[in-house]
């Protein structure tokens, strides 16, 4: 064999070789690791997860064939996060999914190397996810859940539905960043109103009963919900709270209204599972964390209850059911 047709048949070779190593890293199949802040009957779970993997499908990725899922749930504890944030760990995932504050905190602190692509958590910059929300600088990026600016919309909406409330009992959880930064939105917003605000705690159900109760025994008083994880966890309490005590209530998501609430108002906790396959992707595709910016919710949605309306006496202005995106009658 001749020096130069040698040399064209390693040349061939070779380029032979590079394809099918590229088909072999192309054909792996790929890890996601999901790790949820709720409880696996979560009644919105399932349609997140639907939401993820179709989102992920249109961009190529088939659960089964060349991408596998792992889920776990950490049902609002601190411990169990943690327990399954190291489980999916181990897994070796080559990216993670981590839905809510309690997530992302079990991620970061049990696989600071793994990409991560968050998911409705309030302020990650406050939390010490990410150094900037143009900038996120680390491991981690991905979707808040609202934007401060907006909880102001909530004072709004109880003086529209209940024109006769001036004094509005605002639920927050104030031992944290989020939680002050919606007090600070919705106290100017009930000051351009005219509306008298009055901020109740929420560490723990006695603290909220009787916050609530103390409040009720004054006149024309309404309530806001803002989004915390001790709120949800109490949600039928402060449901039914607000119908003993006759109260005007405006909420922070969706599910309240649907079990009971009067009115709600706030950013889709689906959506930002959509909008996540696209990071997920293009991690996967080796785009750094880093540099994928913090985006800010695109979709808000108002839901309202007519049968809790009428059983509050209130009739809710056309305008509002107009714009709602769901009345439930």
């Amino acid at each position: 064999m001749r020096r130069r047709e040698f040399i064209t048949l390693l040349s061939g070779v070779a380029a032979v070789c590079a394809l099918e190593a590229r088909a072999q890293q192309t054909d792996r199949v790929r890890r996601i690791g999901v790790l949820m802040s709720t409880a696996v009957d979560d009644p919105q779970d399932q349609t997140r997860h639907t939401v993820f993997a179709q989102g992920l499908q249109e961009l190529g990725w088939t659960i089964g064939r060349n991408v596998r899922i792992d889920y776990r749930w950490g049902a609002s504890s601190p411990d169990n996060a943690h327990k399954y944030a190291a489980e999916l760990a181990a897994l070796a995932p080559d990216v993670m999914l981590a839905s809510g504050y309690l997530a992302l905190a079990a991620v970061q602190q049990t696989s600071p190397t793994i990409p991560v692509v968050f998911v409705n958590v309030i302020d990650p910059v406050s939390g010490g996810f990410v150094e900037s929300l143009a900038r996120p600088g680390g491991n981690a990026t991905g979707f808040v859940l609202f934007e401060y600016t907006t909880t102001g919309k909530l004072v709004e909406l109880l003086k529209q539905i209940a024109p006769s409330v001036t004094r509005a009992a605002i639920l927050s959880d104030m031992r944290t960043a989020s939680g002050s930064g919606q007090l600070g939105a919705i106290q100017s917003a009930a000051s351009q109103l005219g509306v008298e605000f009055h901020p109740v705690g929420v560490r723990d159900a006695r603290v909220i009963e009787r916050g609530i109760t103390d409040f009720a025994r004054g006149s024309n008083g309404g309530l806001i919900v803002t989004g915390s994880t001790q709120v949800r966890d109490h949600s039928e309490l402060i449901i039914g709270l607000a119908a003993r005590h006759r109260l005007p209530t405006v909420y922070y998501n969706r599910l309240f209204v649907e079990a009971g609430g009067l009115i709600s108002y706030g950013a889709s906790t689906i959506d930002p599972f959509r909008r996540a396959a696209n990071y997920v992707d293009r991690i996967l595709k080796g785009e750094k964390p880093a540099d994928l910016p913090v985006q800010a919710p695109t979709k808000y949605e108002m839901v309202i209850n007519l049968k809790t309306a009428k059983a509050l006496g209130l009739s809710i202005p056309q305008s509002l059911l107009a714009t709602a995106d769901e009345v439930i009658e």
